[in-house]
C-alpha cells in the first residue's frame, strides 16, 4: 500500500493505518532503534510505541513523506528511552558517541533533536555536501550506525570514515556560526 493511503487510512481513524505502517516500515523503524538501543526487547517496545505515537499524531499532522515521519518518531523514542536507561543505569554505547561527537557543533545541553529552529539550517546544510559524505554523516548521527559498520558499507577504513566525519563535523561548526546559529 502506498504512503498517501496509509496516510487517509489514520485520517479516517481506521485501525488498518498501524497494520500497513508495520508492514511497509516495520523492518525500517526497527533499525533506527535498534542502532540507538542495542537490545531487541527495547527495539520492539520502541517501534510499537512509534505506531501508537503516529495514531496519536496524525490527524493533525499529514505528513509529505512517511517513512520520515516515522523514523523520527522511531528516532526520538529510542533516543528518549536510552537516556531514561542511562541516567538509571550509566552505560555507555554508540548514542552516547554520537551525541558527544555532535556536542562539539551544537552543544550538549541543547541536543539537536530538541532544537527545531535548527532544522532548516541543518538541512541547508547537509544539502551543501557531496553524496557521500552527507550518507556518512546521516548514518553516523541520524541513524547511529557504528563507524565499523559505515566503513564496510563504503569499503573505507575506520580511519577514512572517522576523518570523514571529523571535516563534516567542523564544516557544520563553521556553517552554523556563519548562520549565527552557534549555540
Amino acid at each position: 500500500m502506498d504512503d498517501k493511503r496509509i496516510i487517509e487510512l489514520y485520517w479516517e481513524r481506521n485501525e488498518s493505518a498501524i497494520k500497513e505502517s508495520r508492514l511497509a516500515y516495520g523492518s525500517y523503524c526497527a533499525t533506527i532503534a535498534d542502532n540507538i538501543l542495542h537490545s531487541k526487547e527495547d527495539t520492539e517496545e520502541c517501534v510499537n510505541d512509534t505506531w501508537i505515537r503516529a495514531w496519536n499524531t496524525i490527524p493533525p499532522e499529514k505528513p509529505r513523506r512517511l517513512a520520515h515521519f516515522l523514523g523520527r518518531i522511531t528516532r526520538n523514542l529510542a533516543i528518549d528511552r536510552y537516556r531514561s536507561g542511562r541516567s538509571q543505569k550509566n552505560g555507555g554505547g554508540q548514542i552516547s558517541c554520537c551525541l558527544d561527537e555532535l556536542s562539539e557543533c551544537i552543544g550538549e545541553e541543547n541536543p539537536i533533536e530538541d532544537k527545531v529552529a535548527l532544522r532548516e539550517i541543518l538541512n541547508s546544510f547537509l544539502r551543501l555536501l557531496d553524496k557521500k559524505n552527507r550518507e556518512i554523516f546521516l548514518l553516523r548521527y541520524w541513524y547511529m550506525m557504528p563507524v565499523n559498520e559505515i566503513a564496510r558499507s563504503f569499503d573505507m577504513s575506520e580511519g577514512a570514515v572517522k576523518m570523514v566525519l571529523k571535516r563534516v563535523r567542523e564544516k557544520l561548526r563553521v556553517y552554523l556560526e556563519s548562520e549565527g546559529a552557534w549555540i
